[in-house]
């Protein structure tokens, strides 16, 4: 069952030979049918975050913030001289990428790499990093209505790296930020 199509929307048959407006026809279609059935949530602007899990909790981290999320390598090179939460260099498609144990960088412990261990590669124009992290769950979207500055007290004791939360329901999820992380003097301070 099929509604019929107003001058405004083109027929999607009519754009089969067009890839790039087919594809902008059905996001907006999508978009449009979304807010129908969410009115709530549309009627402020959507954040965007991808979810990990790190020593029990979760987080989330902003989508800009993320270049991409990897597997743990099968080798990298300890780098001599380093603090302990510095893993080692991975070459990632010929580039060198530091790794680092997030946990153990917020002093919560050495994450045990299991088959969900993920690194979660920061978008960062100076400071390249790949964060180790116990799971990444995927994309999660928040109206900026269930935002809050105030963040609640974490197991990974990285309050201080807490841009707020997201509430929804009787969830908290932390924002966790990778900037300030990676900007911070304890994370400069890589040299044993």
């Amino acid at each position: 069952m099929s509604e019929p199509n107003t001058a405004s929307e083109p027929a999607l048959k009519s754009l089969r030979d067009r890839p790039f407006e087919l594809l902008a026809e059905l996001e907006r279609r999508g978009r449009t049918v979304s807010a129908q059935a969410n009115p709530e949530a549309s009627a402020g602007r959507e954040w965007v975050g991808v979810a990990l899990r790190m020593a029990g909790d979760l987080y989330l981290v902003a989508r800009e913030e993320t270049r991409e999320v990897l597997g743990i390598p099968n080798s990298t090179t300890r780098v001599p001289g380093a603090k302990a939460w510095i893993r080692g260099l991975a070459n990632v498609r010929g580039q060198l990428l530091p790794v680092v144990d997030l946990r153990q960088f917020l002093g919560s412990g050495v994450t045990p790499v299991t088959r969900n261990t993920r690194i979660v590669v920061v978008n960062h124009r100076e400071i390249p990093a790949g964060l180790i992290v116990d799971e990444v769950l995927g994309f999660r979207r928040f109206a900026e209505a269930e935002f809050s500055a105030d963040a609640p007290p974490t197991v990974a004791r990285c309050e201080r790296y807490l841009a707020g939360a997201f509430r929804r329901g009787q969830e908290q999820w932390p924002v966790l930020s990778l900037r300030t992380i990676l900007e911070s003097p304890a994370f400069a301070e890589a040299a044993a």
